[in-house]
């Protein structure tokens, strides 16, 4: 467009055109009143230019981009009256991956934790469950996922269902559930700690793009994989606004990464283009052991446990009981006192010369020695590695188990877990059946049966 005509079709736009671009021989003045309208609404246009302006600064600032026109009206005005309140287990949409052949035999892990009428969310079917049982009233709703068979996966050492798994955010979040803040998705046999999920999703701000979740335990996968992943079986937490980007690209960058073996592999490779790295958590846990896994559960960092995952792979995680019960034992545990659960904690009898370690809810040691706490918040090498049953490397420091008695700690695991009155629980711990050290410093702490904290 030429200036001439740049310049004319401005004149044409310009409502105080006439007022002032003639020629300024004042052989006409207007009346006051019509000069007094043109200011009005002069005012009005550069108030309305204003008022826009605004808009879009502020929606900039508060999503930390420009607006999407994606991004419903409906969601940015319940975003603004509820953007103070607290994340609660409400705020949570669960997609959790199954198979119609499986559920019933995994169902329990899922059961658990689930509490119908508080969370929210879906387990994802690769078809219809059988019409001859019931869908079990203590399971979550299912819904089916869609035809996958269009995309491709050209991995030659997994399976399709790892397309299936990777769409569950799309579609949940496509299902439009109103006051939803996160998309958390897992396995069927991921066990997750509900309240304290939502403690630690509260210290995010759920306006932004956040990709939340942890590494797998075992060195070796996470150099066959990513370190840069949230493991799906440990839990995957991703945020509205992240999601509501997520989908536009999903099944196109699916495609993209053909190649790779799993759900979580594809779904943070997606989230990369998007430009945003995973916030890692220390409760979320893949559980990539084998073995038995008590030195990585008394050694829990201080971050409250959120998620547990592979426990059919593992030795039951409490002494002389089944893998059912155990797991059972420590949810209902954790039920009693949500954010104290495998919380670590050390201290000392300097008349006895004592050091005790703590996982509450879990187990205790009891060291008839001054041990430096560098040493009592590093795990026993209980447990191997996932895929090549190694003592190690691992992605958390560890020490030998000694076959020498005097060397070793007593170790009590828990027995039981009270009310103490004024908001307080109680735990005991009694003292597990194993070889005993016969030194002389070792005899008043072997009279030690029990231990209540």
């Amino acid at each position: 467009m030429s200036s001439s005509s740049v310049k004319s079709y401005s004149s044409a736009l310009d409502p105080l055109n006439k007022a002032w671009k003639t020629p300024l021989l004042f052989s006409t003045v207007k009346p006051i009143s019509s000069v007094i309208s043109l200011f009005l609404k002069a005012g009005l246009a550069l108030s309305t230019v204003f008022f826009f302006s605004l808009l879009l600064r502020l929606s900039i600032s508060h999503y930390g981009q420009p607006y999407n026109s994606t991004t419903t009206f409906n969601h940015m005005l319940h975003t603004q009256r509820t953007q103070h309140e607290p994340t609660n287990i409400g705020h949570i949409v669960f997609g959790i991956g199954g198979s119609a052949a499986t559920w019933h035999t995994r169902r329990h892990y899922t059961e658990l934790w689930w509490r119908p009428g508080a969370t929210r969310g879906f387990v994802w079917l690769d078809q219809n469950p059988s019409d001859t049982d019931p869908w079990p009233e203590t399971s979550p709703p299912y819904k089916i996922s869609d035809n996958t068979s269009s995309f491709k996966y050209t991995c030659p050492y997994g399976t399709r269902s790892a397309i299936r798994m990777a769409r569950i955010v799309k579609e949940s979040f496509e299902l439009g559930l109103e006051n939803v803040r996160w998309f958390v998705m897992g396995d069927d046999d991921t066990v997750f700690f509900p309240d304290n999920l939502a403690t630690v999703l509260s210290k995010y701000d759920h306006n932004q793009m956040y990709y939340i979740g942890g590494n797998s335990e075992s060195v070796e996968q996470d150099l066959v994989h990513f370190y840069t992943m949230a493991y799906g079986g440990g839990g995957i937490a991703i945020s509205y606004p992240l999601a509501e980007e997520l989908v536009t690209i999903l099944d196109g960058c699916i495609d993209r990464y053909a190649h790779l073996f799993g759900s979580d592999q594809k779904i943070q490779s997606c989230i990369s283009e998007i430009g945003v790295e995973i916030t890692k958590e220390p409760g979320f846990h893949q559980v990539d052991i084998r073995g038995n896994p008590y030195g990585l559960l008394a050694a829990h960092p201080v971050a409250p446990l959120v998620s547990l995952h592979h426990l059919d792979y593992v030795d039951p995680i409490f002494p002389n009981m089944n893998r059912s019960d155990s797991i059972q034992k420590l949810v209902t545990t954790y039920k009693a006192d949500p954010g104290r659960t495998l919380q670590k904690s050390f201290c000392y009898d300097p008349l006895r010369n004592w050091s005790v370690s703590v996982s509450w809810g879990y187990s205790v040691e009891l060291y008839p020695s001054l041990v430096t706490t560098k040493v009592l918040e590093m795990a026993f090498g209980t447990f191997k590695t996932w895929s090549s049953w190694r003592s190690g490397p691992f992605t958390l420091n560890t020490r030998p188990v000694i076959n020498d008695p005097c060397e070793m700690p007593l170790v009590y695991s828990l027995d039981s877990v009270g009310n103490a009155g004024f908001g307080e629980t109680r735990s005991r711990y009694r003292k597990n059946l194993l070889r005993e050290c016969q030194r002389e410093e070792y005899k008043e702490a072997l009279g030690v049966q029990h231990i209540d904290y």
